[in-house]
């Protein structure tokens, strides 16, 4: 039963034209956004902004799931309902993420490893009460001069793994997120490469740790030019690599791969997953746990100024849109300047 109850959770949110929305920026990640805007980053501009996401009219057509930060888990509306709440009249699934982030890793330069599995039993089980649904860990793969190292990947791999185990124990769906990044002037046939071996790394773990595959999300990178290689991948180039890598590694058992936007603008990051949606038939749900490509426009409009409030959420809801169309592979460019209907 418990097994279904993640499995059908699962599957929830990878629904069909869905994603998932990632708000789940820290409070140094938060900062950085809302100075972008001129906006301090205190704890009510925060949660005001968050608000302007959470209560989005019609939201849910398109967004399957939240995935919220140990802050803004246990905020409120203005109207004072919880934001678990808010989301869950919406049909929207809370989420949290967990991990502590990742700190640079020991006699491993330039490498890092995500930390917060000491005493993560405990508060999964405080989030669960608190309304999640279902959890999300990132570990961060960089490309550079000798990396990186295949022990930087195995031991990220064993801590998404014990992580995910955990979930499941405590009746979460777990998100699993390697990340290998796109910073530097690698090739995309070398982004390739490292995408792969982690992945291949992540999966071994995952099995030995026993994590049942359909209870769990893979949120990865997709594959494309490193942010400085001189010679750009075109979109038909990155939803070609990514597709072939994910056919290579990642089991038919998992339900969905919901992408991250990773440094893309919203616009490529929409075009990217929209080019994939056209490959048809694919044993895995393809969709999007977007953080900065469903939010930037979203501040652009609101700017920390309450009578932008409805046009910031037509931003969103707009971007929102346009996702979805790119889970059914039926996004076009025209749709930019077009108002969701």
């Amino acid at each position: 039963m418990k097994d279904d109850n993640l499995q059908s959770i699962a599957k929830k949110l990878v629904a069909l034209g869905k994603g998932i929305l990632a708000a789940d920026e820290s409070t140094g990640t938060i900062e950085k956004r809302l100075k972008s805007i001129n906006v301090p980053s205190t704890e009510e501009n925060r949660r005001a902004y968050r608000e302007i996401l959470f209560t989005t009219k019609d939201a849910g057509e398109f967004i399957s799931g939240v995935i919220l930060f140990d802050e803004t888990i246990r905020q409120k509306t203005s109207d004072g309902r919880t934001f678990v709440k808010a989301l869950e009249d919406q049909g929207i699934i809370p989420g949290i993420k967990v991990d502590k982030g990742a700190k640079a890793m020991a006699n491993f330069p330039g490498e890092k490893i995500t930390e917060g599995l000491d005493g993560l039993r405990e508060r999964l089980a405080e989030y669960r009460k608190l309304g999640a649904r279902f959890a999300k860990w990132r570990a961060v793969i960089a490309i550079g001069d000798n990396i990186p190292t295949q022990t930087c990947i195995d031991a990220n791999a064993e801590a998404l793994a014990r992580y995910a185990a955990l979930c499941q124990e405590g009746d979460l769906v777990p998100i699993v997120e390697p990340e290998v990044l796109m910073d530097g002037t690698h090739t995309i046939e070398r982004y390739f490469e490292v995408t792969q071996q982690t992945l291949e790394s992540v999966f071994h773990v995952l099995y030995e740790h026993r994590v049942g595959l359909e209870g769990m999300l893979l949120k990865p990178n997709m594959v494309l030019s490193g942010k400085d290689c001189p010679q750009q991948a075109s979109v038909q180039e990155v939803a070609e690599a990514t597709v072939r890598c994910l056919r290579r590694v990642v089991p038919a058992a998992v339900p969905g791969i919901v992408f991250l936007s990773g440094g893309q603008t919203d616009q490529q990051a929409t075009e990217h997953l929209n080019a994939m949606n056209q490959f048809g038939d694919l044993p895995w749900q393809l969709s999007f746990s977007y953080g900065r490509a469903l939010q930037a426009p979203v501040l652009k409009a609101w700017k920390g100024d309450q009578a932008n409030v409805a046009k910031a959420q037509q931003a969103f809801h707009h971007r929102a849109w346009c996702n979805s169309k790119a889970r059914f592979g039926k996004y076009t460019e025209d749709m930019e300047t077009a108002k969701a209907a």
